[in-house]
């Protein structure tokens, strides 16, 4: 499982509101896409996915508060990779 932070958002602002989530629990994501929209007092922000993978959980929903370094979701890693390396050797 891959968490996805808050990230440091620098000028001495600690916290942000979750403003909107392109995905659902369940959905699959491509590493980089916009996952969430996050605001401060100074700026509207997003996200991006860490990874490629399904939404496992989201922790932090619309409306919530949440401080840098909180975690937002977990996302399960795509696994691609496995299946031709298992082939290979056949």
């Amino acid at each position: 499982m891959i968490k996805v932070y808050l990230p440091e958002l620098g000028e001495n602002i600690t916290k942000a509101t979750v403003s909107y989530w392109y995905f659902e629990e369940g959905m699959s994501v491509v590493e980089g896409n916009d996952l969430v929209e996050m605001t401060t007092d100074k700026a509207t922000f997003n996200v991006p996915a860490p990874c490629s993978g399904a939404i496992v959980e989201i922790m932090a929903h619309e409306g919530d508060v949440v401080e840098v370094g909180s975690v937002l979701a977990t996302i399960e890693e795509e696994t691609g990779g496995n299946s031709p390396a298992e082939g290979e050797g056949v």
